[in-house]
């Protein structure tokens, strides 16, 4: 991983894709210098879009009310948009409503289990505004489980069938074939009509956990938070810039130097 220092074409950036927690946020909260920073890359004619691991309930409000252009939510569950001037919120699912009440049911024996072998884990406290996965908290509002654990909550979901991924404070596991990089693609050609195969070095991916590995993976201009180092070998794919600074201050770092090198608007 290089320094900020020798990150190339700052200026040729079009748009930013963004994780949340410990990216966006510094100990759980989101700071001014994060939201400040979203907006001013949006002004400078940037498009924002974070891609996250938060549940529907929570990218509701992210769309309508952050400085962003869109929102990836659920490891790529859905897509949601807003359209201030029309006072429409678009709202695109992967999977339809019958698959994913068929899916919830599913997911309620494999949190049943996780809970019976872990009861010092816990089911997120955001759970009840998901659509569409199952979030296991091991550290967000519980004293932090051991290293095994967390090994063991993944293994049980993907004994299960399912996709499962850890993030900076969850575990989550869903049913499909999706992930934040196919949805980030979905967004875009079908929201933006931009082919990120084509396009991709037009834009950067940040982020700092596990589940980020498959945008770190895809960008070429993929960077990590300092804090991206906690996750030494759990980083299947390590990002390939990383800031100097940690969580959101971290974030302010790079559009700091997304905007200062110009063009975009």
């Amino acid at each position: 991983m290089q320094g900020l220092g020798s990150f190339p074409g700052a200026a040729r950036v079009k748009g930013v894709f963004c994780d949340i927690d410990d990216t966006l946020t510094t100990e759980g909260r989101l700071t001014a210098e994060a939201y400040s920073a979203m907006e001013r890359l949006r002004t400078s004619g940037r498009l924002v879009v974070p891609v996250t691991g938060r549940p529907a309930g929570w990218c509701d409000h992210i769309a309508r009310m952050w400085p962003v252009d869109a929102v990836v939510g659920e490891n790529g569950a859905f897509y949601f948009c807003y359209d201030p001037r029309m006072r429409r919120l678009t709202k695109r699912f992967v999977d339809d409503e019958a698959t994913r009440l068929r899916n919830r049911t599913r997911l309620t024996l494999v949190r049943e289990r996780i809970l019976r072998e872990f009861p010092d884990a816990a089911v997120a406290s955001d759970q009840l505004y998901r659509e569409s996965d199952l979030a296991i908290d091991f550290c967000e509002d519980v004293p932090r489980l051991p290293e095994e654990a967390i090994r063991r909550i993944i293994a049980i979901m993907e004994d299960s069938g399912m996709t499962a991924k850890m993030s900076s404070i969850h575990v989550n596991g869903w049913f499909g074939c999706y992930d934040k990089l196919r949805t980030t693609k979905l967004l875009m050609r079908e929201r933006f009509g931009v082919d990120l195969d084509l396009a991709r070095d037009d834009y950067v991916f940040v982020g700092d956990s596990p589940n980020d590995a498959p945008m770190f993976e895809y960008f070429s201009f993929s960077v990590g938070v300092a804090n991206a180092r906690d996750f030494g070998e759990r980083l299947a794919h390590a990002p390939a810039f990383l800031t100097g600074k940690r969580c959101s201050a971290g974030f302010a770092e790079l559009a700091d130097l997304i905007i200062s090198a110009g063009v975009a608007r």
